[in-house]
């Protein structure tokens, strides 16, 4: 009982929103299916959409029209935008192999960067966007929808401040759906999302980076010493270039992350199970969280929202590039944490080809 007022206490502490002007954005591709993310956030007046970089010009006006938006803020690449518009940030809504051109093109400008998870396709990518972000003294941080979830906070807050179940030794974590031709994703996103380039694979790369960046969060940034992955192709005649199918497992000093990143679930999911050394605790999603500590029974508590910025990535890199939160290097959204989860994300491609476990030097 007692950590369920603890929780109810962690999730009511109001934390006053700053009035503001909004954060002018610009918007580096759209196709990208989480794209509509940034529409929602201009039309609630979180953003201002200054200008809109993307070569086709049937999508963007596909957008504009649905979303109200002039054409005129619309440009075929995304220097033109830049020279045109000079907003204070981009969003990269493209394929992930073009995070690195939004930041080549980004940050000698001076213009902050939020990419769609993962931050990059390779480490060769990653590590040649944190020269330049570091450099040119520029946020960039990667956008995940689990980062918005209040039981992945509460149950951070669990084990990192009231110690409810001790070290933790092992967490399992899940994500993804049916399939993205399954759920009828749009045809410029499965374009890119089933192209071993410009993705980098397939359910490895799209679901896996949830669990490489939780676990990486959880465990405070430690270096994990190896790491294993099997993907399989259980539907080639729909994804012949790329796994439908992973399932990572890196191991810690004292502890195990195994995350299964799936085309193949019956339904879509994103949750987590952590293990301690005196119980569990399970985020079923956003809101539902369950809990067991020793000689207990199972409890469970719905949680809200939490409170602005820490609502949605809009408000929250708002708030980062203005200057009132600040992203520390274990945040899930740090350039670090993201570096990490590269690392673990091409490590597991190279132990999935070779069949080997790889030890991390």
């Amino acid at each position: 009982m007692k950590y369920l007022l603890l929780l109810l206490l962690f999730t009511s502490i109001s934390m006053q929103g700053t009035s503001r002007t909004p954060m002018k954005m610009g918007v580096a591709g759209l196709t990208h299916g989480h794209v509509n993310w940034v529409f929602t956030s201009h039309k609630n007046g979180e953003i201002e959409i200054t200008g809109i970089a993307e070569p086709d010009r049937a999508l963007a006006e596909r957008y504009a029209k649905r979303y109200g938006i002039s054409l005129s803020i619309i440009y075929p690449t995304l220097k033109e935008m830049l020279d045109a518009v000079k907003p204070e940030a981009v969003s990269a809504f493209g394929s992930i192999f073009q995070h690195l051109e939004v930041v080549e093109a980004c940050a000698p400008r001076g213009i902050h960067v939020m990419v769609e998870k993962p931050l990059a396709v390779s480490v060769a990518h990653a590590t040649r966007m944190a020269e330049l972000a570091r450099k040119h003294n520029i946020h960039l941080i990667t956008n995940y929808e689990t980062t918005w979830y209040a039981t992945n906070h509460a149950l951070y807050e669990l084990v990192h401040t009231t110690n409810a179940i001790g070290d933790i030794r092992k967490m399992v974590i899940h994500d993804g759906h049916q399939g993205p031709k399954e759920i009828g994703v749009g045809p410029e996103f499965l374009a890119w999302l089933i192209d071993p380039v410009q993705n980098g694979g397939g359910a490895i790369i799209d679901f896996g980076c949830y669990g490489a960046n939780l676990a990486t969060w959880m465990m405070n940034g430690e270096k994990p010493i190896s790491i294993m992955a099997v993907t399989q192709q259980i539907k080639p005649e729909i994804y012949p270039k790329v796994d439908d199918e992973a399932t990572i497992v890196i191991t810690y000093p004292k502890a195990q992350a195994i995350i299964q990143a799936s085309w193949n679930w019956p339904f879509s999911r994103k949750d987590m199970e952590v293990y301690g050394q005196t119980g569990y605790l399970l985020s079923d999603d956003r809101h539902h969280l369950r809990m067991r500590f020793k000689d207990k029974e199972e409890e469970s508590i719905v949680l809200k929202d939490r409170e602005s910025p820490y609502t949605g990535p809009f408000a929250f890199f708002t708030a980062v590039v203005r200057g009132e939160v600040a992203v520390k290097p274990t945040d899930l959204s740090s350039l670090e944490n993201n570096l990490m989860v590269v690392t673990i994300l091409e490590t597991a491609r190279e132990s999935a080809r070779t069949g080997k476990v790889i030890m991390l030097k």
